[in-house]
């Protein structure tokens, strides 16, 4: 299987080739903007791999676009600008990129009038704060952040080229994923590398806003299952059910560093704050029988060995 797999550079996205990169019968092109958030890394990483292809490029570029999936079988869609703080300041260039870039990459595999799967990896952000329970696939879209909306737009993007055109179009929302490779303006590298470098540790609000997570090698499992079995026209929570509020998640990344709460530095909430996610993701275990392998703790704890032990590879990306 030929697979174009954009935004590979970004953490869930590089994750992803890793897991292929291990499994057989998969040639990959890599497209990355080379972003601040991006791992130039794989260039070294995965550019001596014979079934992977980097190329350097922007998804709002049509031309370009058009040339690579000219003989792929499917496009996975981890582009995107994701931080919610820079979206808050600075939401231009994630309409650009959030919205745009899904419209030209949907748009150029319709003209291009071949089959091409087309995976947009979305977030549980787009429906917006629930208090409880959990949202299900049905649940209606309700983003509260300049970056939520965006991936909220590019999904009702993807999904009408699939009611109009007949694409072959699928959609992902995933919980927060962490772990390996991740970029360290991110809740868990942030407070990880911050511990490790003598930081304090900044808690909006009361802390008590909650969120579910997944441990990125789980994600990609999923994605990719989705990608071989999922139905077409059709999204799917990826989820884990493991929830935690961030002050107890922070005091959990403390624990394990042998730190004390003194670290902590409270400040005034972010604007538009959602306080809870939570996702049902039962039509991903019961449909596709997916099960994650990794459980939180033990996830934290693999995630903090790889970070104190990949320092060079994070260091200056703290601005230090």
């Amino acid at each position: 299987m030929k697979l174009l797999v954009t935004g590979g550079a970004g953490f869930i996205g590089s994750n992803f080739v890793r897991l292929l990169i291990n499994l057989h019968g998969f040639e990959i092109k890599v497209l990355d903007k080379f972003t601040y958030a991006a791992d130039k890394f794989v260039l070294s990483e995965f550019g001596s791999i014979s079934n992977v292809e980097i190329v350097e490029g922007d998804i709002c570029d049509a031309i370009l676009i058009r040339s690579l999936i000219s003989d792929v079988n499917a496009v996975i869609n981890f582009a995107a600008e994701s931080h919610v703080d820079r979206s808050i300041e600075h939401s231009a260039e994630f309409i650009r990129t959030n919205i745009n870039g899904v419209h030209c990459l949907i748009e150029e595999i319709h003209r291009s009038g071949r089959k091409i799967r087309f995976i947009q990896v979305s977030t549980d952000e787009v429906y917006g704060d629930i208090d409880e329970g959990s949202w299900d696939e049905h649940s209606p879209l309700l983003p509260n952040s300049p970056y939520a909306a965006s991936k909220a737009a590019g999904e009702l993007v993807a999904r009408s080229y699939y009611k109009t055109h007949g694409c072959d179009v699928i959609i992902t929302r995933g919980c927060n994923s962490y772990g390996p490779y991740q970029f360290p303006e991110k809740l868990i590298p942030k407070f990880i590398t911050s511990i490790l470098t003598g930081k304090q540790l900044t808690i909006y609000g009361d802390g008590k806003n909650v969120r579910e997570w997944i441990h990125v090698n789980d994600h990609c499992r999923a994605i990719l299952e989705i990608l071989l079995y999922g139905e077409s026209g059709e999204l799917y929570n990826i989820g884990s059910s493991e929830e935690i509020d961030n002050l107890n998640l922070t005091l959990q990344l403390l624990a394990n560093l042998g730190e004390s709460d003194d670290r902590l530095n409270f400040v005034t909430d972010r604007k538009g704050h959602d306080r809870r996610y939570s996702m049902n993701s039962a039509k991903l275990n019961n449909e596709l029988n997916f099960r994650n392998q990794i459980s939180l703790d033990a996830g934290i704890r693999e995630t903090i060995n790889w970070y104190r032990e990949n320092e060079i590879w994070w260091r200056d990306k703290i601005g230090e």
